[in-house]
């Protein structure tokens, strides 16, 4: 004998399941919470419920960090030869040349001139999602050319660091690039001209020992990883264990590397009030 009766007819066998669309929510890799693509854009990519920080691009920082219509590209499709003839599991050329399909981006950076509530700047803003932003020939040429323009134009630079390291398959040439944008740097320096590191996560290698920590102000975004190598090598090469928040932005900021962690939605402001400080039109 059954002990219910179904009240309703069952579920009809035609019937559609509703999917969610693909890529409309995201997990946040800090606390779990699932949230919509949306709403996690007009958060700026940050998680509404504990503030992690996810990774972006340089597209995504200058659509909230620039005044609307303001930012002028210069040297967009300049792209990485091939002067090894590198081969790892695939061709160099051939690895550069499938990235930029993937992203769109041409290499690791951007750069040009814009205005930051209204005051002229020039910018460069690095993406991870092109070979882990390692820095190459093109991005050590393309910073250079930042702060040329820079110096020429004397307006601050700012700029927005996001690297995994040098690129392996440049090799010499790759760590060439620290050298040059750290003279070049000397230059701007000598020049008055302020320069503003901005540093996400990760901040990493090559670009870490030079550009990146030679700002006359240092920024971070909150547990931003920021160092030279990654705390996994430190640790097997010390043979100990290393104290908790090591290597990112708030223990950083405790040992006097960066002068302020900044969260996502503060950094425009931020910026304003140092460059009102530091420069005058």
């Amino acid at each position: 004998m059954a002990w219910f009766r179904r009240s309703k007819e069952n579920i009809s066998a035609d019937s559609q399941k509703k999917d969610t669309p693909e890529g409309m929510w995201m997990k946040c890799e800090s606390c779990g919470e699932i949230i919509h693509k949306k709403a996690l854009e007009q958060n700026l990519w940050t998680c509404t419920k504990c503030n992690f920080h996810f990774r972006i691009g340089s597209k995504e920082y200058f659509s909230f960090l620039l005044d609307e219509g303001s930012f002028k590209e210069y040297d967009k499709k300049m792209y990485s030869k091939d002067p090894l003839n590198f081969v790892d599991t695939k061709k160099y050329r051939d690895r550069v040349r499938e990235t930029i399909k993937k992203t769109g981006l041409y290499d690791a950076v951007r750069y040009g001139s814009a205005e930051i509530n209204k005051i002229g700047v020039v910018v460069a803003g690095m993406d991870f999602s092109f070979i882990g932003g390692s820095m190459g020939s093109v991005v050590g040429e393309k910073i250079s050319r930042a702060i040329d323009r820079a110096v020429k134009t004397k307006k601050p630079l700012v700029i927005i660091c996001s690297s995994g390291g040098a690129r392996m398959m440049e090799a010499a040439y790759s760590l060439m690039q620290m050298a040059k944008t750290s003279a070049k740097l000397t230059r701007l320096s000598d020049a008055g001209i302020p320069y503003i590191a901005v540093l996400t996560d990760p901040t990493t290698g090559g670009v870490t020992a030079s550009f990146a920590m030679l700002g006359d102000v240092i920024l971070a975004e909150p547990g931003a990883l920021i160092g030279f190598a990654g705390p996994r090598v430190i640790k097997q090469t010390i043979g100990k264990d290393l104290p908790p928040g090591f290597q990112r932005s708030e223990f950083l900021l405790e040992k006097g590397f960066v002068d302020a962690v900044v969260h996502r939605k503060e950094l425009k402001d931020t910026l304003t009030k140092l460059l009102g400080m530091m420069y005058s039109n």
